[in-house]
């Protein structure tokens, strides 16, 4: 036999291969099953928790300790997003309908994630957005226009409010947000994502939604940091309005 040789049909190259073998098998087991922690069990879109998981099962749920001190189980218990929809059929794939505000329902381009309910922190755990009330030493550069007391107008050529304040983001050094306030029987103050805003020497002008959806904004329990559920929700608002702020918009083109 052969350097190396075990028997006459068995060498030491041909096991180190079958351990190979066997061990990425393993592999991808582990991270097929690893991969099962979030987002399972599924749901079916008529409702209802699939029962069956498919293979491999679900992994056993792990506590994972967090740099803020807390805790998160996984697999574990999950809250689901608040929806309001029917659909058109009972068949898999069959289109949503909002229910109610359709800016409010949940779904679409308005869906979001339940993201923990408690503000983003920066490295030093401080509050990561805030207005610029709060961010001393941070401002507005001396070329770029300062939308505070600008008119907010929807895309319907309404104003729906005025800007009172910019909230900034501390780790990135970067406007996230514009605060507006929204005229009415109780004059209240709404967030406004940069990101759906383009301020011109006449206004904000705001696309997505009308002058008057400005009141119905998700509200924020502080004023003076967000969380980063309540990111999700406003964020969502202004998604769900480029196709439910007016029956034009999710009607077909042709």
């Amino acid at each position: 036999m052969q350097t190396g040789a075990i028997t006459q049909y068995i060498d030491v190259a041909q096991l180190v291969l079958y351990a190979f073998w066997i061990f990425f098998a393993g592999l991808i087991f582990y991270l097929h099953r690893e991969n099962k922690r979030e987002g399972y069990p599924l749901e079916l879109e008529g409702g209802g928790r699939v029962i069956a998981q498919g293979f491999p099962s679900l992994p056993k749920p792990k506590t994972y300790l967090l740099r803020s001190g807390r805790t998160v189980v996984s697999p574990g218990p999950r809250q689901e997003p608040d929806t309001a929809a029917t659909t058109f059929a009972n068949h898999p794939g069959a289109p949503l309908e909002p229910s109610g505000n359709p800016l409010l329902a949940g779904v679409g381009p308005g869906a979001y994630a339940i993201r923990p309910d408690i503000p983003d922190l920066t490295a030093t755990d401080t509050p990561r957005i805030v207005p610029l009330r709060v961010a001393t030493g941070m401002g507005i550069d001396a070329h770029d226009l300062d939308p505070r007391g600008m008119p907010v107008i929807g895309t319907d050529g309404a104003v729906g409010g005025v800007v009172r304040d910019l909230w900034v983001d501390r780790a990135e050094i970067l406007f996230r947000y514009l605060e507006v306030e929204v005229k009415g029987a109780t004059p209240t103050t709404v967030l406004l994502p940069m990101n759906f805003a383009r301020i011109k020497p006449r206004g904000v002008m705001v696309d997505s939604i009308t002058g008057a959806q400005f009141a119905d904004v998700p509200r924020i329990k502080s004023d003076s940091q967000i969380t980063m559920l309540e990111e999700e929700r406003v964020m969502a608002y202004y998604g769900a309005g480029t196709l439910y702020a007016t029956p034009s918009r999710s009607e077909p083109l042709i």
